[in-house]
């Protein structure tokens, strides 16, 4: 941290690519800014990314990179390496307390927090996530086209899931991990389609480096792949804005409006926590909508 202030127009939780991007907003608006950031975001091992114009294949270390050095040149922009633990109410504004047990005080936060993926307990998926296990065709289906691709999932989730990577491989199959309950229009729909239902248990995902070459099963057998679409259940990364009374909706994102508010006053949220669009491209959207959105406020206010 380059500064020895407690105190700060706005707070930004979360040091990615939303968070960044809501710092650059508040800083080029002149208002003094800390950004939190424990370093340790949610594509780590993610070796590329796609769909973010004038950046499309560039690591996503790579993007963050380039986006904190810029931010870095507004002196009112303020970074902390750390993990921010608790937050409080006080008047005027919240109090943040980190890890380290320090305090910091705003009159405004924003939560870039993004969510924690829940890995399936199969030996080799978290290893692969993000690399080959993948949650958006979108993010990663053209890199994948054309080649043996799985859906895990069963019921009505995995057979909508199949209308749309159908689109980027003919060579599809959905992995139920036990028994199908694919109803019987939908089983002949996907038969007709040419996707085939396997509902043997999986045992683990053989992979080199995170990138998937066969799925095995416990009762010894396994299948060639490529990748394996798997949208995962999640929690808040940071327990820190329901802890403060922000609504979650009923998939357990935070509930913002247009400008990025929660619902509770002073507080916005951006990025992957509020939002199943997760692409860096809206990250960094949303992540410029909450900064300009907390610094109008903040501008009317101090009139």
């Amino acid at each position: 941290m380059n500064t020895k202030s407690k105190k700060f127009d706005t707070i930004i939780i979360g040091g990615s690519y939303s968070g960044l991007a809501a710092g650059m907003a508040l800083g080029r608006a002149l208002k003094t800014v800390l950004i939190i950031d424990s370093g340790k975001p949610a594509n780590a091992q993610t070796p590329h990314s796609h769909n973010f114009l004038t950046q499309d294949g560039n690591t996503p270390k790579g993007i963050a990179t380039i986006g904190k050095q810029q931010v870095e040149q507004y002196e009112n922009v303020n970074f902390y390496n750390g993990l921010a633990t608790n937050g409080t109410k006080i008047e005027n504004g919240f109090e943040i307390t980190t890890e380290a047990g320090e305090k910091f005080q705003a009159t405004k936060l924003i939560f870039a927090t993004g969510i924690k993926d829940i890995m399936p307990k199969i030996e080799g998926f978290a290893e692969s996530w993000g690399i080959s296990a993948i949650h958006c065709p979108y993010c990663h289906g053209y890199e994948v086209r054309n080649t043996k691709t799985g859906i895990l999932g069963n019921g009505e989730y995995a057979y909508e899931l199949s209308k749309m990577i159908s689109n980027w491989t003919k060579d599809l199959t959905i992995y139920t991990n036990g028994k199908s309950t694919l109803n019987v229009e939908q089983t002949k729909k996907l038969s007709s389609h040419n996707i085939a239902i396997v509902e043997k248990e999986i045992k683990k995902l053989d992979h080199i480096e995170g990138y998937i070459r066969n799925i095995e099963f416990i009762d010894g057998t396994k299948s060639p792949l490529t990748a394996l679409y798997s949208p995962r259940p999640f929690i808040q990364h940071c327990p820190i804005p329901e802890s403060l009374g922000c609504e979650l909706t009923e998939e357990g994102y935070i509930k913002v409006n247009g400008f990025q508010e929660t619902s509770v006053e002073g507080i916005y949220a951006c990025g992957d926590n509020t939002t199943k669009m997760r692409t860096v491209a809206n990250a960094v959207a949303a992540g410029t909508t909450a900064g300009m959105s907390a610094s109008k406020k903040l501008i009317l206010e101090q009139f």
